[in-house]
């Protein structure tokens, strides 16, 4: 309980900024969501939110990111209340823009990038991990080295301050980029080991969790492989690829999971982490798990299948799998109200007959957590992996026969 206690009483306080940029035609709901996820974000990295800043603008100003009447009020409140120490933007803010609003704010100041970069940086376990992540560190760190040598010499620890910002001083340009050349040696490497262990693993089918952040891959693979992957209520409970060996009626497979996407994932990362998604590339079906308890969760598929655009464009066997029914709610509407029903008036078995409806990618709705519809779940996978294993392995094909007929 004193462990406890402690952690709670050291939570980082910080105020979310969020602009809504008419020139993006953006809203106010989706910049009220991009600022809900930025609080996850920020809970997950060990801050409390205390209060978020909205502004209207037809482009973010070049200079403070917002503009001066805004700035004027966020300085306002953080001098009446001292105790709150950092200022999360939700979007990447330039080195003028860092360096202009701190200087205003007299706080630490983050991005969503840095904060990103932090939460990668306190979950790396391995290697490989530690490598991507570092890299994209001293890539986010290069064009803002005169902001990180002020850090430095301050010596601040806490959100946003981990790895190579910490303990590298001699951080100049030359340096930098040395370092850069030598990560990425280093992950060259690391790839050549990751392929040739992925070539030793034979022609067994594989198949890939993918999906955005926290909707229950590494769930769904405790479930299908017994194992003990790591799995919590937080973004980026997983960074590394896991690889298990799963069997549904006999038939072998090989099961991935990756770590997750996320709106606005910072380029850095989807460079560095790209050899991560080997695995994705190298799939043989692909499982898209969906948090369909979420309200957003339409965007976060066109996140992820814009993303996996860019990592692999090839045709292969693919599922939706919605996951989380257990969780699912909706509001039924009045017999009266004769408004459009909106995305949370839909209940599940209508959303289900739109999704079915759709006939683009099998559609799959379970319960990792709770097993609910699971059978149906591995009879639906089993029949694809069944397919590709018998044409991979025709020799084989004997143990899947039916010989019913030969016992008359």
């Amino acid at each position: 309980m004193g462990d406890y206690l402690r952690t709670k009483k050291e939570q980082e306080k910080a105020v979310l900024i969020g602009v809504i940029d008419q020139s993006k035609s953006m809203t106010v709901q989706e910049v009220d969501e991009y600022l809900a996820e930025l609080d996850f974000l920020a809970l997950t990295a060990g801050a409390k939110t205390v209060k978020s800043f909205t502004q209207k603008l037809d482009y973010p100003n070049p200079k403070t990111f917002v503009g001066a009447g805004k700035l004027e009020e966020i300085q306002d409140y953080l001098e009446a209340n001292e105790d709150v120490g950092m200022v999360i933007f939700d979007d990447e803010l330039s080195p003028t823009q860092l360096r202009n609003v701190e200087r205003i704010l007299k706080r630490k100041i983050l991005d969503r990038t840095n904060l990103i970069l932090d939460i990668f940086a306190s979950r790396a376990q391995t290697a490989h991990a530690k490598t991507q992540v570092e890299l994209a560190q001293y890539q986010y760190m290069l064009p803002r080295l005169t902001r990180m040598w002020t850090h430095l010499e301050r010596q601040r620890g806490g959100i946003g301050m981990r790895g190579p910002g910490e303990t590298q001083i001699e951080t100049d340009r030359r340096i930098i980029l040395d370092k850069i050349a030598k990560l990425k040696e280093d992950l060259k490497k690391i790839d050549k080991q990751k392929a040739t262990q992925r070539k030793n693993r034979g022609k067994l089918v594989r198949v890939a969790l993918v999906g955005y952040t926290n909707v229950g891959k590494s769930t769904l693979m405790n479930m299908l492989s017994k194992s003990d992957v790591f799995a919590e209520n937080k973004l980026f409970a997983t960074l590394d690829t896991t690889v298990r060996k799963v069997v549904i009626q006999n038939v072998p497979f090989l099961l991935a999971d990756t770590v997750g996407f996320i709106r606005k994932l910072p380029h850095h990362l989807v460079e560095s982490f790209k050899s991560t998604l080997d695995e994705v590339r190298e799939a043989d079906v692909i499982l898209h798990v969906v948090d369909i308890s979420h309200p957003n969760f339409e965007d976060h598929i066109k996140v992820v299948n814009e993303t996996m655009a860019e990592i692999d464009n090839r045709e292969k066997p693919s599922f939706l799998v919605f996951n989380k029914i257990d969780a699912f709610t909706y509001v039924k509407k009045d017999e009266d109200d004769l408004l459009p029903k909106t995305r949370e008036n839909y209940s599940l078995d209508e959303l289900k007959q739109m999704w079915i409806a759709k006939g683009d990618t099998p559609c799959l709705f379970i319960s990792a957590i709770e097993k609910q519809n699971i059978e149906e779940f591995r009879e639906k996978v089993y029949d694809v992996i069944r397919e590709i294993h018998s044409a991979r392995f025709p020799y084989n094909d004997f143990l899947y026969q039916d010989y019913s007929n030969l016992m008359d």
